[in-house]
């Protein structure tokens, strides 16, 4: 059998020594990239690897055939049917774990969706901090039609589309386009299938005209502050912040760099 995952660091002329673009890469086209046990496993040690290398800046999720993810495999989900409530519970957590791997990713995610994403592989849309479609993508919560709910999934699909668009296609599992998908906040940018990968490519050489450090001290930045009240401990906290960064070595770098009209040296204080 085919393998499920293809994974690459790409080091050309996007980045520079040290600051590559890991790709992971679903591979079984033939099936729809649909993901079972294994590929939930595959999957999260893919990026907890990219999390944990060093020569990865920018982490790209793709797939390879007419679907981005069909969702669910459907021998797995024979096999799920016998399951007692605890194997459930387990098999469920696994899947949680990964959603979580790539939501809590220090470094930027961008995702590529080329096809249809049903079900699971919403999620894994959802999870990415950016996210380029084809203009053939679709998308549909489809659990409620097997007779199940997107749970797991649930709290980044609603983070992501918002309560009031999750009412609707929770609970009625209707598909939507990818214009659809960038009105509700799931997608950013809508292109051309042939557009996808340079799309991508500007997006990928953008983040990598920016400060390592400050893009990953930003992303934690949005989850410190999302939701939060507007008080004393927030502002104490925002100021720690830029305090911190103004203070570090590629901070600095940056600061000087700007004054002096150059580019910047983010190798500093790596």
């Amino acid at each position: 059998m085919q393998e499920a995952l293809k994974i690459s660091i790409d080091e050309s002329e996007l980045g520079s020594e040290g600051r590559g673009v890991g790709y992971i890469t679903l591979t079984r086209g033939e099936i729809h990239n649909a993901f079972d046990d294994q590929l939930i496993a595959d999957l999260t040690g893919a990026f907890e690897a990219m999390q944990n290398n060093d020569d990865v800046e920018v982490v790209v999720l793709n797939a390879e055939g007419k679907s981005f993810s069909a969702g669910a495999d459907l021998n797995w989900m024979r096999r799920m049917a016998d399951y007692s409530w605890q194997e459930n519970f387990q098999d469920s957590q696994a899947l949680a774990k990964l959603m979580n791997t790539i939501y809590g990713l220090s470094k930027p995610t961008v995702c590529m969706v080329q096809g249809a994403a049903f079900g699971g592989g919403v999620g894994l849309v959802a999870c990415c901090d950016m996210v380029i479609a084809s203009e053939r993508a679709s998308f549909c919560l489809s659990e409620v039609k097997l007779g199940l709910i997107p749970a797991v999934i649930s709290p980044y699909v609603v983070k992501a589309i918002g309560e009031r668009q999750a009412q609707r296609y929770f609970l009625t599992a209707e598909r939507f386009k990818a214009k659809q998908a960038k009105e509700f906040g799931l997608v950013h940018e809508v292109v051309a299938g042939e557009e996808l990968q340079t799309k991508t490519n500007e997006i990928i050489g953008t983040l990598l005209s920016n400060g390592p450090q400050a893009v990953a001290a930003a992303k934690d930045l949005i989850r410190a502050v999302e939701g939060k009240s507007i008080n004393q401990e927030l502002m104490d906290e925002t100021a720690k912040r830029i305090a911190d960064i103004r203070a570090s070595e590629q901070g600095k770098e940056g600061l000087n760099a700007f004054l002096e009209k150059r580019p910047a040296d983010w190798s500093v204080g790596q």
